[in-house]
């Protein structure tokens, strides 16, 4: 007997009036269950489980209530607010989930419990099962999306487990649906696919065709990588994108775009020299690996130690770009050759080629420290660093940041809007 797949629409947004657009959206394009979820219910309450309902009454809400204590109350009130199934961690005690079951049996909604974070979640899974639940969920957290992670083997081993439908969330697009479904998936849930993507009714369609005919439907975003993905990931992200995805991270200061309109991006290569002693920047070009991109630290200021034929140099070398605590020249024909290149100083002179200083050493500018093998992304707006080891996070992140932005976008364009209104600014002000 086929397997039947459903697909479920996380709405894990901060308002309903943008929740029932995405809501619609996911249901015209395939949508089966349509989930209220945490920052949603959080946010709302449970009047977000009463307009859904009210706008899909014959279609299962689920309640994201991730219930920890007084179970039988929390399902009381979601199954009176029109919650089909509502949701209980795995982590939650023993009787909190017993609780939750029975309450369920008593106001006619049915009970999932998510493993998310449970230490042993096939055990926890086949305890759930025994005790009732209807469906059990793995589930990838978005702060472990950002890391590359994905819930794909743990959900193979708690499928072969057990006999009730298992659930699986966690940045799951077009692409990787099949892999659910083969996993073992018998309801795969969406969010940010559908609920950032410009057109949430065809981004549904495209997961449902997906899911129906196994084969995976290429998707340009919404995909987290890893250290072999930063490259790709970062050219497609802006400077502000991996500030606003990183606690809004202030750029390097001081720096000037020379090449308006370049992007760079790449691991950093570190040079420390004295302000014009352009010996080991040079000789740096010829020692840095392809890609990358060089910073170079003169403390701030003048003479140049970077101009033309240096741009030249890395070019050859297929350098990525080059940063500078200091000062550069020949900014017009470096423009004209369109090398990516940033500096605190412009002047006309430059020093002498003396031979002090250090390559592949940590740098510390304006209060941040860099280190080689640290990211970097450059352009118009400025300079930003990605510490190695946060660099998977922070490329992740920012394009969290652009996938959003995306969305708004289109719903102040297309709908004729304000951002204050789409997004309902004021209802948000700090009191």
């Amino acid at each position: 007997m086929t397997r039947k797949v459903r697909l479920q629409v996380a709405l894990d947004f901060v308002d309903n009036s943008r929740a029932l657009k995405c809501a619609r959206e996911a249901v015209e394009g395939g949508a089966d269950i349509v989930e209220v979820g945490t920052p949603l219910l959080k946010a709302e309450g449970l009047d977000a489980v009463r307009m859904l309902h009210k706008e899909f009454p014959h279609l299962p809400i689920v309640c994201d209530a991730k219930t920890m204590d007084a179970g039988r109350g929390e399902v009381e009130i979601a199954a009176k607010a029109g919650a089909a199934i509502v949701t209980v961690l795995g982590v939650a005690s023993d009787t909190t989930i017993q609780e939750s079951i029975e309450a369920g049996r008593n106001y006619g909604c049915q009970i999932y419990v998510d493993l998310l974070g449970h230490p042993d979640p096939v055990a926890r899974a086949k305890q759930a099962a025994d005790w009732g639940a209807a469906f059990v969920g793995v589930h990838c957290p978005i702060d472990d999306q950002m890391a590359g992670r994905d819930p794909f083997d743990m959900l193979r081993r708690v499928a072969a487990a057990v006999s009730i439908p298992v659930a699986v969330a966690g940045g799951i697009h077009s692409e990787s649906a099949p892999a659910a479904v083969e996993a073992g998936a018998s309801v795969i849930i969406v969010g940010g696919f559908i609920t950032k993507s410009e057109d949430g009714a065809e981004a549904a369609r495209n997961v449902r065709k997906a899911i129906d005919s196994g084969e995976a439907v290429a998707t340009e975003l919404f995909k987290r990588g890893g250290e072999g993905d930063l490259r790709e990931i970062l050219s497609k992200v802006s400077v502000p994108n991996v500030s606003d995805g990183f606690h809004r991270r202030p750029p390097l200061p001081g720096l000037r775009v020379v090449t308006a309109g370049a992007k760079a991006v790449g691991p950093i290569y570190t040079v420390r020299t004295n302000p014009g002693d352009w010996a080991k920047p040079v000789e740096a070009i010829d020692h840095a690996p392809e890609g990358s991109v060089l910073v170079i630290d003169a403390y701030g200021a003048p003479p140049a130690l970077w101009g033309e034929l240096a741009t030249y140099s890395a070019i050859q070398r297929k350098l990525a770009g080059v940063v500078i605590h200091g000062a550069i020249r020949d900014t017009p024909e470096i423009r004209k050759l369109g090398f990516p290149a940033w500096a605190t100083h412009i002047v006309p002179h430059a020093g002498e080629p003396k031979g002090f200083g250090e390559e592949q050493v940590a740098l510390r500018i304006g209060g941040f420290l860099i280190e080689p093998g640290d990211w970097i992304v450059a352009d118009d707006d400025g300079v930003v660093t990605l510490p190695k080891a946060h660099a998977v996070e922070m490329a992740n992140r920012a394009m969290d940041v652009l996938e959003k932005e995306n969305r708004v976008r289109r719903e102040i364009v297309d709908e004729g809007r304000t951002l204050a209104d789409v997004i309902e600014l004021y209802k948000w002000e700090k009191q």
